[in-house]
């Protein structure tokens, strides 16, 4: 693990709770934040609230999250003692509405704090209550009151989306992916020219070509080289030197592990506005991935799981099912084996990390027990990743 990660997240974390996230998507296809969703694994679950705070300060240390507290007894804990920094705590319409919560809510606005309402109470809140909303959760066909925006929540694919838009959303909150990629009319031919300068060099690295040859085609973008550098001198690298140049990175890194920082530049580059929340995606997937791999033995195994967890959505970036774009993206076996064939060693860790992303309990637990993870153990490594992937963006 790298040093930068916080300590509130070196260890099992929230043992009784499955940890679910989801990007929360804006009107131009920007991402403006996360939700975290906390769903309690049994009805009696009783949290270590400490151990909560301090995880979520370090994960969201600038704020920016949403919190969706599943179950009252949980939320009501959160209510009575929020994060430190400012947060937007999801809240059911009926608890907002309930005077037993009213004190406890109303006080989070003087907090810094705002409210996420979910659904609409039967009757106007009261106004201090009420000053803490500013956004609503809406299903369709219903109306946001006057002065707060409509979310839209739970969407999964690129055409749900859209329509929510379309609808008058001011932000959706879900995944833009809805199963693999399925070519609709004409499929897209030939990659843009950026991705593809990316390619031929992920071939030559795959090749062992010398170091000269490799510049070369590097320099055709000069863009591409800066993005990387960047990449490898970032605090979730963890370098203990500054990298100068791309014949420096190769004297660091070597070839092998120069795959993988190409393989996240191929899943960043797209200037594609409507492709970042997929590009979110597959940051997240590639970075958590690895950090559920931190128990296996070998290096490459490891490298090889991050690049698994990036190429995941590649299918969904560069229009194409995966048996045509691992034709001629270079990638090793093992991964093949697991977005071709969904097969092979990776696969159940991919599975894992699609339930967390759906916030499916019973998937969750059932990918949780094929792999024998406990839940603490997967939310350490959950609240890792993006903590990690908020440092490479």
């Amino acid at each position: 693990m790298s040093d930068n990660i916080p300590a509130a997240l070196d260890h099992a974390l929230l043992p009784g709770i499955a940890l679910g996230y989801a990007p929360v998507i804006d009107r131009q296809r920007a991402i403006a934040g996360t939700r975290l969703t906390l769903v309690p694994l049994r009805p009696d679950v009783k949290v270590d609230h400490a151990e909560l705070l301090a995880a979520l300060g370090a994960t969201f240390p600038q704020g920016g999250a949403i919190i969706s507290a599943q179950g009252e007894a949980l939320l009501t804990a959160l209510l009575a003692q929020p994060p430190a920094e400012p947060s937007q705590i999801e809240v059911p319409a009926f608890i907002a509405a309930d005077p037993n919560h009213a004190a406890a809510i109303a006080a989070l606005r003087g907090a810094g704090h705002t409210g996420l309402l979910k659904g609409l109470p039967n009757e106007p809140l009261p106004a201090a209550v009420g000053a803490v909303f500013k956004r609503v959760v809406l299903e369709s066909g219903q109306t946001a009151p006057a002065g707060m925006e409509p979310v839209c929540a739970g969407m999964r694919g690129s055409d749900a989306i859209d329509a929510a838009f379309k609808a008058g959303a001011h932000a959706v909150i879900g995944w833009p992916m809805d199963g693999p990629f399925e070519p609709t009319g004409a499929a897209r031919t030939e990659m843009a020219t950026d991705l593809q300068v990316i390619v031929e060099l992920m071939s030559r690295v795959d090749e062992g070509e010398d170091v000269e040859r490799l510049e070369q085609t590097l320099k055709r973008d000069p863009s591409l080289a800066f993005k990387l550098l960047r990449y490898m001198n970032s605090a979730a690298f963890g370098l203990p030197v500054e990298v100068s140049s791309f014949r420096h990175a190769i004297m660091l890194l070597g070839y092998a592990r120069l795959k993988r920082w190409l393989a996240l530049l191929l899943t960043t580059a797209s200037k594609d506005h409507s492709m970042r929340p997929i590009m979110y995606a597959a940051l997240r997937r590639g970075v958590l991935m690895e950090e559920l791999a931190q128990g296996m033995s070998e290096r490459e195994q490891r490298d090889e799981m991050f690049i698994c967890g990036l190429f995941s959505l590649l299918d969904h970036m560069l229009k194409a099912p995966f048996e045509k774009l691992l034709q001629s993206i270079p990638v090793p076996e093992r991964v093949r084996q697991a977005l071709v064939e969904q097969s092979g060693p990776y696969r159940p860790y991919l599975e894992l990390v699609q339930a967390i992303e759906s916030e499916s309990v019973f998937d969750y637990r059932e990918r949780a027990e094929a792999l024998m993870l406990g839940a603490g153990e997967i939310n350490a490594c959950v609240l890792r990743a993006l903590h990690k992937a908020t440092q490479l963006e």
